[in-house]
Formats: structure tokens, sequence, C-alpha cells
């Protein structure tokens, strides 16, 4: 991979009062790859993607295209080409899917840039099930389709980064497959991910380098090939069998 990462995180601690959540991490996200954090619950990985999107305050640097953006609230990021899928997803569920969707695009709107109607109809190319239910308040939906409407809404940002805070999270292993397979569509598309996923040995399938967070701090990273083969990944996150 040539060329300076999209994202370069260095140092980056998280505090909630006088307790640091996260303490020193490093990472780098290329262009068009996928990077996955693993690890524990309360291990730091929700709080780590928040601080990324400006929802916690945060110390250290945050360099994105080459930029320190440390200090810039959750709009200027999402205009730079950052977007975030909660683990919640926080959907409006008293609003229809397509009204949701259009909220996606918003600040694109605003700002007079063009294209959005053809995004939409982008996502509901992506996602046959959303187009269905274009009409249907998002309150009404599945698990997976909301987590889809999530992603699909997201996208409606066209993002350079995107960020997936547990997207398979109460999901069934048919939708896992699915969300996982756009997921990798994405990144053939030069979409870079950052992927926070508690399902280590689907994560690692899909990731080109891995970050294993304990603690708040990150206790391994390297290719995501070489952590699943990693004995300790093995017993720890993905037990008697390889995630090849």
């Amino acid at each position: 991979m040539s060329g300076a990462p999209l994202l370069e995180v260095r140092g980056l601690r998280v505090r909630y009062g006088k307790i640091e959540a996260v303490h020193g991490v490093d990472l780098c996200v290329e262009r068009g790859r996928i990077v996955t954090v693993i690890g524990p619950n309360g291990a730091g990985k929700t709080t780590l993607l928040a601080a990324l999107m400006g929802l916690l305050p945060c110390e250290g640097s945050v360099r994105y295209e080459g930029r320190e953006l440390r200090t810039d609230a959750v709009d200027a990021r999402v205009a730079a080409g950052i977007s975030l899928v909660p683990e919640r997803r926080e959907l409006f569920g008293e609003l229809s899917v397509e009204d949701n969707l259009r909220l996606g695009a918003f600040q694109r709107v605003r700002r007079g840039q063009a294209g959005a109607a053809q995004d939409l109809q982008d996502v509901y190319a992506r996602f046959p099930r959303l187009a269905e239910r274009r009409g249907q308040f998002a309150a009404t939906l599945s698990g997976g389709e909301r987590q889809m409407l999530a992603l699909g809404r997201a996208l409606m940002a066209r993002p350079r980064l995107l960020m997936l805070d547990e997207p398979s999270l109460g999901l069934a292993p048919r939708i896992v497959r699915e969300i996982l397979g756009i997921v990798c569509e994405l990144r053939q598309a030069g979409t870079a991910i950052l992927l926070v996923e508690q399902n280590a040995r689907a994560a690692l399938r899909i990731a080109d380098h891995a970050c294993v967070l304990e603690l708040g701090e990150i206790a391994l990273q390297g290719p995501a090939a070489e952590l699943a083969a990693s004995p300790r990944v093995i017993a720890s996150y993905l037990g008697s069998r390889s995630a090849a």
C-alpha cells in the first residue's frame, strides 16, 4: 500500500471523568481497506469509535486525509467524509425508511450538492428489502432490516471512511453474512472501513488488518490472517479452530 493512510490515530486517550477508558491507542486505516478492532466487552471499542466521530473529547492525534481533526465537531467530520453506524442503530422509529435514508444526505443537500436522489436509488439497489419497505416506519422493521437501514443511511452521506460498531449484534447468521458481504463490496468500491466487532471469527475473515483491544490498549495488531492464526487470539476469541 502506498501513500499516507486515510486515518492515522496516534496516542489516543479518552476519559470519562477521572477514569481513562482508552490508553494511548495507535492505529491506521488505509484507503479501500477493512481494519477490524476486536476484544472483550468493556475493552473500550465503542468509546474509541465515539471519540473518532467527535462524540467524546479525547487527547492525542487524529489525522484524516493528512489533517488534524481531533477538535472538529461531528458535523464537520461528516462533511469531511466520515460516517458512523452506532451499535444501537439510532434510527428515527416514527419516520419511514425513506425519510431515514434521506436524513443521511441532509448535510450534502444543505450544502447544495447534487446526487442524493441517485444515491437513494443506489441504496435501494444494494438493499432491496429497504426498497420494499420504503414507506414503513423504521420502528416496524426486523433487526436485520434496521441494521440495513442504519448502514444505508450512513452511505447516503457518501463516506470515504465508514465506521461500524457491532453490525452483527443480535442478528441471525444468514443476515450477518449478508451485512458483512456488503461491507466487502464497499471496500471493493474504495471505501475504508473501521469495523468494531465481537464476532471475531467473522471480522477476521473479511478484514485486511486487525487490532485486539483489551482494557483500553492495543494488545496485538497485524494482518488479519496472521491474527486469525495466533494461538493467543484463537484461545481468547476464536475457540478451537481458526477463522480462516
